[in-house]
């Protein structure tokens, strides 16, 4: 558990404080009343338009509505707004892209941020549902694909696709989905959650993809937390207390710090995870305390492992480690990687205040 004198409220805000200043940018860096996140820092100059990193951005206004939750600002209600919107005009004026994962992240975000994201979430939220309810065919048993015109059903996409569609109150859909997510993904040998399956034209499954990344316990934990709170079985509750169990056991090191994925999207996996452990600390009594000590074991080990630079934190893509001077070709120049450290400290503050 956290020491009794660390606020993690005021870490969360040094966090929040460091990113914004560093990444936070209008789109193309000129067009007024947008704000999107510049994706690497220090950058190259000129900064490349691409790759555009379309579900950082998600997570980007996941983190501001966090802080909004912690510490209400007028001035950060606006910055929601306005990343909401520019997301939108970034990606050509669409909200959506090929990958449902990715477009399930933004629902999320827009969703929890409600009318803090001012006129997007009507925009979006109806025309990210209708999509993912197109992504889902009996194929593989069900399941919804990692993106259009591909054969692979993932975990990334189903699990926070449930967790949306839970809180929209389709709990049904969201009950099949993470039904198939137990039954075809979680690896009876080691309890934790595969990363996808390949699916033959003819409907059966191909290989299953055995990679076990972080980010695909949290998502899974977090459906099986929204759907205890909804749907009220007790398949949720038990699934929920097996993933934990399997995630201390076999993912988290002695001392409860989850590994990372480097740079790159892996630089969100932990944090995505310590967002759904902190939301299972809350919601079901039976976790609490496990919950907490993983939150707060990888909150201080990533706090005492930041690297001071300019005025602020920089967090090691290795909570356990020392973070370097963030510079080309490290992962810590990443933007995914310090919203990573910042989602895990807002999730240590959330805990604080319970």
């Amino acid at each position: 558990m956290a020491p009794a004198d660390v606020d993690w409220s005021v870490r969360a805000g040094i966090a929040e404080r460091a990113v914004v200043r560093r990444h936070l940018r209008r789109v193309g860096g000129v067009l007024p009343g947008t704000r999107i996140g510049r994706v690497r820092w220090p950058r190259r100059a000129p900064a490349p338009p691409a790759p555009w990193h379309y579900w950082w951005q998600a997570h980007l206004l996941d983190c501001l509505v966090d802080a909004q939750l912690r510490a209400p600002q007028r001035q950060r209600a606006k910055a929601i707004a306005a990343v909401a919107r520019s997301v939108r005009v970034r990606n050509a004026g669409s909200w959506l892209n090929r990958y449902y994962d990715d477009i399930a992240w933004l629902g999320l975000a827009v969703q929890r941020g409600g009318t803090l994201s001012g006129r997007s979430g009507p925009s979006a939220l109806p025309t990210i549902m209708a999509r993912l309810h197109d992504g889902w065919t009996e194929g593989g048993g069900g399941g919804i694909w990692w993106r259009r015109d591909d054969d692979f059903k993932a975990a990334p996409a189903n699990g926070p696709a449930a967790i949306l569609l839970a809180r929209d109150g389709q709990t049904a859909f969201a009950a099949a989905i993470t039904d198939w997510m137990a039954e075809t993904l979680v690896d009876p040998g080691s309890g934790l959650v595969r990363d996808g399956v390949r699916v033959a034209s003819d409907g059966s499954i191909r290989v299953v993809e055995p990679n076990i990344y972080t980010y695909n316990q949290g998502v899974y934990l977090g459906a099986c937390v929204e759907l205890a709170a909804r749907d009220g079985h007790q398949r949720w509750t038990d699934r929920a207390i097996a993933l934990v169990d399997a995630l201390r056991q076999r993912l988290a090191g002695p001392d409860g710090v989850l590994p990372g994925s480097g740079g790159g999207d892996g630089g969100l996996f932990a944090g995505i995870t310590a967002r759904y452990l902190a939301d299972a600390a809350l919601r079901v009594p039976e976790l609490a305390d496990a919950t907490k000590g993983l939150v707060f074991a990888n909150a201080e080990a990533a706090w005492k492992g930041r690297a001071e630079i300019g005025g602020g934190p920089v967090f090691s893509a290795e909570w356990r480690d020392p973070a370097p001077e963030p510079r080309r070709g490290v992962p810590e120049a990443d933007l995914s990687v310090q919203l990573s450290g910042w989602m895990l400290l807002e999730a240590a503050a959330r805990l604080q205040v319970t």
